[in-house]
């Protein structure tokens, strides 16, 4: 990601998502040839010279102090994701790109952990989004149709993005995709900004800009929003309708992988359907040919997308 131009990008999105009135500007009544606050507007608000402020916004300037970008943050009314994500893309990457990312793999430890947990889907991912491993409950919940091993092999390992926009079985599942295809790709846009020498992470958004017109329309808009507690809704295609609460647990040995993890309240329709679908999946995970149709013909879709 080019952190200059991403940073003009995200100025220039939250200035036209504003209206003078919005901030206590006068707007004279007169029509305006783009929407949202002018730069000298901005540049008005946050306290800086209309010069300094168009060179940060045209990647001129690399050396904007926190003080200027708190400034700018309050003047825009950024969210505190949106504050750090500011921050992030105003600081130089940390280091060069890799060459060649070397594939990850989840811990034996984190394995055996999410094993131990029959009754909850679990699915360990790394900071691109790629699935390391799964439980076989989180395997049935979101992607039955791709091979229960196929975390194992990065040549073909899902991502959790890339099937989002691009693979029908994933798009099918989520009662309200436009809505979680949002909230997925304004995650990504934080953890990008975080990562901007994460060459992988890059070669994902490359792919998905040019395979994708949803996720580029949607990247376009740079939503940003941390994703780490909330409800999803999906239709599921064996057991129907579920609400589930999600949580993403990081770990904390310094390998940036996760465990997301889905519940329902006890009792519930949606623990009940859960229930079903762990006994329908029971020791099925893996158990031979025609438990689930080979993660070859889903690798477009769903894998390979971000070690390449």
């Amino acid at each position: 990601m080019d952190t200059p131009t991403a940073l003009g990008e995200f100025l220039r999105t939250r200035r036209a998502q504003l209206q003078p009135e919005d901030v206590g500007l006068p707007s004279h009544g007169t029509r305006r040839r783009v929407p949202g606050l002018r730069r000298e507007e901005l540049a008005l608000l946050a306290g800086v010279s209309i010069t300094y402020y168009t060179h940060l916004e045209q990647g001129q300037s690399t050396n904007a102090s926190d003080s200027v970008l708190d400034a700018l943050a309050r003047a825009l009314r950024l969210t505190p994701d949106e504050h750090a994500h500011l921050l992030n893309l105003a600081r130089p990457p940390r280091a060069k790109r890799s060459a060649s990312p070397r594939p990850e793999y989840a811990r034996d430890t984190t394995r055996r952990l999410i094993a131990a947990m029959p009754q909850v889907p679990a699915v360990v991912l790394d900071g691109r989004n790629n699935v390391l491993a799964w439980n076989p409950l989180g395997h049935a919940l979101l992607a039955g149709h791709l091979d229960f091993a196929s975390p194992d092999d990065p040549a073909v390992r899902p991502n959790l993005t890339r099937m989002l926009f691009l693979d029908p079985h994933t798009r099918e599942l989520y009662t309200d995709w436009k809505s979680e295809a949002r909230v997925a790709l304004a995650a990504l846009r934080l953890v990008a900004g975080r990562n901007p020498e994460d060459r992988a992470l890059a070669e994902l958004i490359g792919s998905l800009m040019l395979q994708s017109p949803d996720f580029a329309t949607l990247w376009s808009k740079h939503p940003v929003r941390d994703c780490t507690v909330g409800t999803k809704t999906l239709h599921h295609p064996v057991v129907g309708p579920l609400t589930l609460d999600f949580e993403n647990l990081h770990l904390t040995d310094g390998t940036n992988h996760r465990m997301l993890l889905y519940s329902a309240p006890e009792s519930s329709p949606s623990d009940a359907a859960l229930r079903m679908l762990s006994s329908l999946t029971a020791g099925s995970a893996g158990a031979g040919p025609g438990s689930a149709k080979p993660a070859s013909a889903d690798a477009d879709a769903g894998g390979g997308g971000a070690e390449r």
